[in-house]
This record gives C-alpha cells, structure tokens and sequence, in this order.
C-alpha cells in the first residue's frame, strides 16, 4: 500500500475524530471518524476554493479547514436525522 494513502486514511481519522469531539463531545468510532473525516475534507475545501477564502498552506490550516468541513456536515447530519 501506498505511504501517501495510509496517512490520507490516518488524516482522515483524526479529523473525523476531531469533528466528533466539537459536535458530540466524543468521537464516532473507527470508521465513522474515517468516513466523515474525509467527506469533511473533501466538503471543507470545495468551499474555501468556491468562495476564494485565503487558508495558509500550513498544516494546521488543512486541517482547520477539513475539521469545519466535518463539524458542518455533522451538524447537518443531526439536523436531518433529528426529523
């Protein structure tokens, strides 16, 4: 396996974790910090790049980005779910 695509994994994990925390005061488990790790990337820099907002090329600003990312779509999650 690809070095890149294990830390990608563990990235993903940690700021599916870190969502989990801020939202829910607790992690999701293993997969779920994985999966909404990565859709909250994926969502969080879609957004920076669409509103054309300057984010330092830090990791700590990544990261930033790919936690809010997460935290909203968790925060979307429960609002539907809630229903």
């Amino acid at each position: 396996m690809n070095l890149h695509l294990v830390l990608q994994i563990l990235y993903g994990i940690v700021v599916g974790w870190l969502a989990g925390i801020v939202v829910q005061g607790r992690g999701l488990g293993l997969l779920p910090n994985l999966i909404f790790g990565v859709l909250g990337a994926i969502l969080g820099n879609a957004f920076v790049k669409y509103f054309h907002i300057p984010v330092p090329e830090v990791w700590w600003g990544t990261l930033g980005v790919s936690v809010g990312g997460a935290v909203v779509l968790l925060i979307v999650l429960r609002l539907i779910l809630r229903d």
